[in-house]
């Protein structure tokens, strides 16, 4: 039977990834905003995965928080805006760090287990 509970988690952590989004958003506007939020949820998803158990708190936290609070639609958006040679450096930033944020994240959920 499924959780009835889960579809509330997703939707609560979703309100306050992406309230906590709108939030960093005022601080660091605009496409380094964005890398910062990328490169920050990428960490902790990973982090996450090695680190919560329980399921309620993994659709909460990851369905829910983490997936609104980073952002594909918004970097895609200021990619296109910065022109052909700062978009590519944006797209190369954003994969890179994201990527060496995913790898730490992981390694660091794998000590703390």
């Amino acid at each position: 039977m499924a959780d009835r509970l889960v579809p509330a988690l997703v939707a609560l952590g979703g309100f306050l990834g992406a309230t906590a989004r709108h939030l960093l958003g005022t601080v660091v506007a605009g496409p380094d905003g964005t890398l910062l939020a990328n490169v920050v949820g990428s960490f902790a998803l990973a982090l996450a995965v090695g680190v919560v158990r329980s399921t309620r708190l993994r659709f909460f936290l990851m369905t829910g928080l983490l997936s609104s609070f980073t952002t594909y639609s918004t970097f895609a958006v200021e990619t296109a805006s910065l022109g052909p040679a700062l978009g590519a450096v944006n797209v190369a930033a954003t994969y890179a760090l994201g990527f060496a944020a995913a790898v730490l994240g992981l390694l660091a959920g794998r000590r703390w287990v």
